[in-house]
């Protein structure tokens, strides 16, 4: 059902996900390993040092682990290294099919082929004073130094930026349009493309296309006219005379400013009819438009908006928020006290609503709880950063951990696993077994196979079958592995 489309974003990171049916194999704070029951053998999931070392496999055969917070790794299904972050997000490491980066800050960044001679480009950015790429090809190939001299191509937003001895000379290109400044931002001159224009920056300006748009102003920002599609019928008008009066029509809409930018009113006729008058903006605005459009605010004590299927809330700004919205047949619920202090997103099929719901929620910094809407829980407590990092992969795996001192998961139900500070004691209930681990010093296992309870990882402990109504004593069993099994059934 589309109710769980957003199932892996509602959950608790896959990252430090323990397997449904996985066996328990407790040396904390050594190691706490994580086994197949049918395979004992292969390790799925291990910490060592409370939180800090940790590997996991993925049910895709992916990987991941490391040395928390200090380097993180992860590996698709062949084995191949695909991202690592050393103290995220001070050093990133990101492979692809087609190409590697690395990154340091977002400052010193490199971008090359995962293999040498392999085509693509190759950057190497040290912001903000040098820039190169090497595609092979000279004329779409650069290295600058800012603010000597460089030019470099497709970045920031123009097609060409050129510089000598920035903000005495400059020069950006975008779409045919060139604007050279001498020195930036004071002397601008436009031409190029049908373009052209002369800027005396803040006392006046102006740029024109013909037939395409019109700008003038003086004094910025406080008085201007802009002008665009100058060859339709009713062309758009900007027109301000700060702070006294402010339009903004086009030929759909108007919008008027007086006192700028405290009073007003909107007029829209498309693509559906609206009017909204705003008094002391942003504080009381009241707004009426077709297709239920409706705007009431009275901040900071209450505002109420509906629009393109967004119904907004506010009560005593910023205590109270509740957004709803649909998306793609999923109804989806906002709801948020003074910002991040409380957060909780509630999802559920808008077609069929009586279906159970996906939840997450975060009470800052105390506790997350995650429920995918398919019988699959969990409960971290304490939570201070998934509130802020809500999409962020790599700070849930490096960081989160580091604060669970209790975490509590239902893969099913009746199917459980809690753990207290970092793994030191945990237990697990399941319709096929209970366990409990006090560290290395307790372990009791109930199942169908056997009963144990050890001291010292297995120095020590006893054990019962199922086909023998008493306990043996044992010495040094280590195994987590049965040495014996159920008695097979007989026939009727």
């Amino acid at each position: 059902m589309r109710v769980f489309r957003l199932i892996a974003f509602l959950s608790l990171a896959e990252f430090y996900c323990l397997p449904a049916g996985a066996e328990e194999r407790n040396f904390w704070p050594v190691k706490v390993e994580q086994t197949t029951i049918d395979r004992p053998e292969t390790v799925v999931a291990w910490q060592g040092g409370g939180p800090l070392f940790f590997g996991h496999r993925l049910a895709d055969g992916s990987s991941n682990g490391g040395f928390r917070p200090v380097l993180i790794w992860q590996k698709d299904s062949s084995g191949d290294l695909t991202e690592s972050d050393f103290l995220y997000p001070i050093f990133t490491h990101r492979s692809g099919k087609n190409g590697s980066r690395w990154s340091l800050l977002n400052l010193i960044n490199v971008e090359r082929p995962n293999k040498p001679g392999a085509p693509g480009d190759r950057t190497f950015d040290v912001w903000p004073l040098y820039f190169s790429r090497d595609t092979g090809d000279p004329a779409t190939s650069y290295h600058a130094f800012f603010p000597i001299h460089g030019t470099i191509l497709n970045r920031l937003g123009y097609d060409r930026i050129s510089w000598t001895l920035f903000p005495l000379y400059s020069r950006f290109e975008h779409n045919g349009a060139v604007t050279t400044a001498v020195p930036w931002p004071i002397i601008k001159i436009l031409h190029g493309d049908g373009n052209h224009g002369f800027t005396l920056w803040p006392l006046f300006g102006w740029r024109a296309k013909s037939g395409v748009y019109r700008e003038r102003f003086f004094l910025w920002p406080l008085i201007y006219k802009n002008e665009a599609d100058l060859g339709q019928p009713k062309p758009g008008v900007q027109l301000g005379v700060l702070p006294f009066y402010a339009r903004d029509e086009t030929a759909d809409s108007k919008s008027e400013t007086y006192v700028w930018p405290f009073f007003g009113y909107l007029h829209r006729t498309a693509p559906d009819r609206y009017d909204e008058t705003r008094w002391f903006w942003p504080l009381f605005v009241q707004g009426h438009g077709e297709n239920n459009h409706r705007v009431n605010r009275w901040a900071p004590f209450y505002t109420h908006s509906l629009s393109k299927g967004y119904d907004k809330r506010w009560v005593l700004w910023p205590v109270f928020r509740q957004e709803k919205w649909e998306d793609q047949g999923i109804a989806q619920t906002k709801t948020q006290f003074v910002f991040f202090l409380y957060w909780s997103l509630r999802e559920h099929s808008a077609a069929h609503p009586s279906l159970p719901s996906a939840q997450k929620t975060h009470v800052w910094p105390l506790l997350s709880y995650w429920d995918n809407g398919a019988g699959h829980r969990q409960l971290q407590i304490l939570s201070p950063l998934e509130v802020f990092f809500q999409d962020s992969e790599p700070m849930r795996l490096a960081y989160s951990p580091l604060f669970a001192l209790y975490r509590y998961e239902r893969f099913a139900p009746g199917d459980t696993r809690g753990s207290f500070l970092w793994d030191a004691i945990t237990w697990r209930r399941s319709p096929a077994r209970r366990e409990f681990h006090l560290g290395p010093i307790l372990s009791v296992e109930t199942s169908p196979v056997r009963r144990r309870i050890a001291l010292g990882c297995g120095l020590i402990g006893l054990k019962r079958s199922p086909e023998k109504d008493h306990w043996r004593l044992f010495l040094f069993d280590f195994s987590s592995k049965p040495d014996y099994r159920a008695p097979p059934a007989t026939s009727p």
